[in-house]
């Protein structure tokens, strides 16, 4: 089995990689959607997450009322700690039973987000960056997500800067270029990941 971390800033097209990459046969393991089931209604994960912060974190259906949350957490760093104190070792829980369940020779991709800034490199035999410049970025937030630019450049700040994530790549895939070559260049990518998959086992 080959261990690879995927990540990349808000924008770069990290979705777009993992998508690409699933379909030439990685098995993804996604740690945004599994931190979104681990606080799913009836999850011993919402319930420790309502203890922290009180019922106002739902929604009239009792599910998480995510933009409520977000307003609390992100203008408060110990309050963010404690519910990443709750979600992470959930997320990690989940993700390592994902990961067992994969094939000996299977190629495992962790989409991690904040696979920087978090010091994870070390858990994955290696890690892709997704790399695009920051006006690109800007651009892709704007005209597609429809972020303020004000919003989106606060956003692109408080990530690990571009210089930090290609520090701790392996393989950096540029996604300043059109999709037919980034389909090609992932294409490529995928041929080294077997590769390297295939050394793995034999060892």
């Amino acid at each position: 089995m080959l261990k690879v971390g995927l990540t990349g800033g808000i924008g770069a097209g990290k979705s777009e990689v993992s998508r690409l990459l699933v379909e030439q046969g990685a098995v993804l393991i996604d740690a945004d959607r599994i931190a979104r089931e681990v606080v799913a209604p009836g999850t011993p994960g919402l319930a420790a997450v309502v203890e922290a912060f009180g019922e106002d974190v739902l929604t009239a259906d009792g599910s998480l009322d995510r933009p409520r949350l977000g307003s609390i957490v992100f203008a408060d760093p110990d309050r963010l700690a404690v519910l990443n104190s709750i979600v992470h070792p959930l997320v990690g829980v989940r993700s390592r039973e994902l990961e067992e369940a994969a094939a000996a020779d299977a190629v495992v991709v962790h989409d991690v987000p904040l696979l920087t800034e978090n010091g994870l490199a070390p858990l994955y035999d290696l890690v892709i960056v997704v790399d695009a410049s920051p006006e690109t970025q800007l651009d892709r937030l704007v005209r597609l997500r429809g972020m303020t630019e004000e919003d989106a450049r606060a956003r692109m700040a408080a990530q690990a800067t571009r210089e930090q994530r290609r520090q701790i790549a392996d393989i950096v895939i540029d996604n300043d270029v059109p999709l037919e070559a980034l389909h090609k260049r992932v294409a490529e990518v995928w041929e080294e990941l077997v590769r390297r998959a295939r050394e793995s086992t034999a060892e």
